[in-house]
């Protein structure tokens, strides 16, 4: 099979059960910042860390595909005409979100508690925490827009909030592993 297929030549590509929409569709601005996000966590993954976060962000890099996969369905196709759902083995459960909750909660035992904003910096793989923090709010709003056009999974919507505050904390607990400066927002006067 080769990677092109000159299908979206002309600005047009397929979702999940062979719709084809505008490459601006807000549907594929949704599930495109999901890849976009999982670049991202990708590229924090590659740096130096505790192997335990490693492995919850290849977890939540496995669950990102799932949610790409969920907004690349609109409902009309989530059933095949045998009756079966399209993506009967992939879904987003509410233990993904507990994941989530557990391993903020698990950080933030070790943390400072906070008492001010923080400001993104510090260190390189802190400030790759949150563009990819920032990344998972902007695939959450679009994931709202989305199912104010067209109903959309509320746990796919519930999982990216999750997500950005989980990358918020894992932000600060690698700023406190590697020592870095958390520089704090403090309001001008």
């Amino acid at each position: 099979m080769k990677v092109y297929t000159k299908t979206g030549d002309t600005g047009t590509t397929a979702l999940f059960g062979g719709t084809r929409v505008p490459k601006h569709h807000i549907r594929i601005e949704s599930y495109g910042t999901v890849d976009e996000l999982n670049s991202h966590i990708g590229l924090i993954r590659d740096q130096e860390m505790n192997p335990l976060y490693k492995n919850v962000l290849i977890e939540i890099q496995d669950r990102l595909f799932t949610v790409g996969a969920i907004l690349a369905t609109p409902p009309e196709k989530e059933i095949l005409k045998s009756g079966e759902k399209r993506l009967k083995n992939l879904g987003i459960a509410e233990s993904d979100i507990e994941f989530l909750e557990q391993e903020i909660d698990r950080m933030e035992e070790t943390l400072p508690q906070m008492t001010h904003f923080v400001l993104p910096g510090g260190h390189t793989t802190v400030s790759y925490c949150h563009i990819a923090r920032c990344v998972c709010r902007r695939a959450e709003r679009l994931a709202v827009h989305l199912n104010d056009i067209e109903p959309t999974d509320e746990l796919v919507i519930k999982y990216l909030n999750r997500l950005s505050d989980y990358l918020f904390v894992l932000a600060r607990k690698l700023s406190y592993d590697l020592q870095a400066d958390e520089v704090k927002w403090i309001p001008r006067k």
